[in-house]
């Protein structure tokens, strides 16, 4: 690996307690697990799952960590957020999109109970905004030219 691409990654800070790093390598295996799921169960978060595995092979794992960091999928998508705590545009618009196309569905099956109903819509409006909030460093163009993200972050 370059010198430069060693840069790229963000570091891994290991917990001192080797009983602390087997709990949280545990959990980032779980949730790294979980989020691999998500990719092939509609419903089930990705991004979230993801970046909480992350967080947990840094404190845990060195190799896991960087395995992590590489991976062609997942990997810009941590450093984005390691670094900037922004969620890339297009992934933003994809996983609103599915989010809203699976919890339709969900609702439209469900038409027998309404109050499964209300509570998948008020979960799906509720996690679509937060994501939404969650700004994007490359969000395009505004029709009248001005670039622009949730945050106030202009690039």
């Amino acid at each position: 690996m370059s010198e430069e691409e060693a840069w790229d990654i963000p570091e891994a800070e290991l917990h001192p307690s080797l009983l602390v790093r087997v709990v949280l390598w545990t959990c980032g295996s779980i949730a790294l697990l979980l989020g691999i799921i998500g990719v092939f169960l509609p419903g089930l978060p990705t991004t979230p799952f993801v970046l909480v595995a992350a967080a947990c092979y840094a404190r845990a794992s060195e190799p896991f960590y960087r395995w992590l960091l590489r991976n062609p999928t997942f990997g810009p998508l941590i450093i984005e957020w390691r670094r900037h705590h922004s969620i890339p545009f297009r992934i933003k618009i994809i996983a609103i999109s599915l989010m809203s196309l699976t919890i339709c569905a969900s609702i439209w099956t469900l038409s027998a109970m309404p109050w499964l109903q209300a509570m998948l819509a008020f979960i799906g409006i509720s996690t679509a905004l937060v994501l939404w909030r969650i700004p994007s460093r490359d969000r395009p163009r505004d029709p009248k030219g001005k670039i622009g993200d949730n945050s106030g972050m202009n690039t």
